[in-house]
Parts: structure tokens; sequence; C-alpha cells
């Protein structure tokens, strides 16, 4: 799923091609998409551009009149655009935007359909699609401290929970825990206040350096190599590589969807964290710290 960084990539490039710019056609080439009726998606075409943010992973385009699309990516979403006169791409699209500068399209890979755009009203339509999560980067340490604590999850679920943190998700979420040295499993109600100070400067020196390195990446261009798995992760889509910092295969806890990725040792003492599904099958045989797992391979 695009994450902060990729979000505010995608935003710079979208503000430097359509702000300004008229939106002549919505095109939506699969119903399940548009997930509103009022206003009608109609009420788009001809109106010009004149803002473009972020609300957590979504991103909003202003239109004259008060008048917002809201594109939700989810996990598979994905933006791609054509210079006006282009060719544009064959690959199946579920959405075209027309605007006077060129044609933005919205295509979501695999069969599960998520992606979702919302065509709302004025401010307070905009701030119901909005869930709400701090923005760390504007947050001071004591306010991280106090949302943080503001319910018992693991950190791994209160880092991803979009209604406290904004633009966080599976993979930032790995490398800021590993960049902590802290478990994902570990309770936002047993986190001491040094911890948590480590915590809070690990995820803003991600997100941080991530959207400095997209940035890079895209080199003024429209970023077309958004992805979840990133050359230089420490540790997330790295099983059983190794640790870039102790050398220790990188392990994984898988559930649903997603999967945790983190190191033993640096961050957990050795022990390994239990899969579900797999410790469940091993029973006794499960191995219990980086030790037990080497003796057994």
């Amino acid at each position: 799923m695009p994450e902060q960084p990729d979000v505010t990539v995608y935003l710079e490039a979208l503000q430097r091609r359509i702000v300004g710019e008229r939106l002549e056609r919505v095109l939506v080439l699969t119903p399940f998409l548009l997930r509103t009726a009022v206003p009608p998606l109609e009420s788009a075409n001809g109106r010009r551009v004149l803002a473009v943010q972020r609300l957590g992973k979504r991103i909003a385009i202003g239109l004259e009149g008060e008048l917002w699309l809201v594109l939700h990516l989810m996990i598979a979403g994905r933006l791609h655009w054509f210079e006006r006169g282009a060719r544009l791409s064959k690959r199946a699209a579920l959405a075209r935007f027309e605007f006077t500068s060129g044609t933005l399209t919205l295509t979501e890979a695999g069969t599960k359909r998520r992606a979702a755009l919302h065509v709302v009203q004025g401010e307070h339509g905009l701030r119901g699609q909005d869930p709400g999560g701090m923005e760390l980067l504007e947050a001071s340490l004591p306010q991280f401290a106090e949302r943080l604590r503001s319910e018992n999850h693991t950190l791994k679920r209160a880092l991803t929970d979009p209604r406290l943190f904004s633009g966080i998700g599976n993979a930032y979420s790995d490398e800021i825990l590993h960049a902590a040295r802290l478990s994902p499993v570990l309770l936002t109600s047993r986190i001491t206040d040094a911890e948590t100070a480590r915590l809070y400067e690990a995820a803003r020196g991600q997100l941080q350096a991530w959207t400095e390195r997209l940035r890079e990446l895209a080199d003024g261009k429209f970023p077309e190599k958004v992805s979840a798995f990133r050359e230089g992760m420490a540790v997330h889509g790295r099983f059983r590589q190794p640790c870039p910092v102790c050398g220790t295969p990188v392990q994984r806890i898988r559930y649903a969807d997603n999967e945790t990725n983190y190191c033993a040792l640096c961050q957990t003492g050795g022990r390994l964290l239990a899969d579900r599904a797999l410790s469940r099958l091993l029973k006794e045989d499960w191995p219990r710290s980086v030790d037990a797992l080497d003796r057994n391979t």
C-alpha cells in the first residue's frame, strides 16, 4: 500500500502537473470504484484544479466550487501520468482523469478491487474522509507520547492505525520499529519514556529519509515504481535475509494479507515471535530463540 512517503511524492508530482489546469472529464471504467452518489461525478467535469493535498494515505484533488475528488489507492492501486497527446497505456485502468495538461489513470493489480474514489462537497465533506491520525512530522514528542498511549495496542498496530497516526502502514512501520530497536508486539501501555523517545525519532527519521529517497528516485518524473518493497529497506520484505545491523536473518509474522518483518537480535532480545499458523503446526518444535533456530538449521 502506498504510504506517506509514496503518497507525498505522488502529491508533489500532481501539484506540478494539474494545479491550475482544468479537469475536462472523469471516466470511471469499473462501477465498484466510485463510492459516493452525491455530488454526482459529472459535476467535476470542466472545473479548474485549485489544490492537491494528502489525507493520511488518501489523495484529495480540490476543484472550483469546493468540490473534492478523494482517491484511496488501498493496497494495489497505482497512478500513472500521460502528457497531453501521448499515447495511453494499454494497461486496464479503473479510471481516467483528463486534464488540459494530460491524463491521470488509476490502475489496480490483482483481482481484489479495493481502491476507492469519493466525490465530496466542501470542507466538511473533505474532513469526513480524514481518519484523523496525527501527522508525525508536525507533532512534538509529548503529543506523540500522549497519542501512542491513548489506547493499549501493540506498537505495530498503533503505528498502522490511521486514527492514531497518519500515513504509516505495514512497510514503514517495520522500518520504524527496526530503527527504534523495539519489538512490534510491545504493548503501548508498557513502553518506557526512553523507548517512546526512540520510537518518535525513528519514525520521523524514517519518514523523512524515505520521502527524500523517493524524490531522488523519481527525479522530477511522475513516480512509476511505487512499491511496498524497496531496495535499501532494513527488514520489510527481507525474510531470511541478513539484518543490515547485526547480520541475523530477518524474521516474520504472517496474518491475513499482511506480515511483520523484524530482527530478533536487534528488536526482541533474540526471542522469536510466534507466527500463529506455523507455531500451532510445530507446537513444541517451534524455536523460541535465534540460537534455537540456528541449531535446527
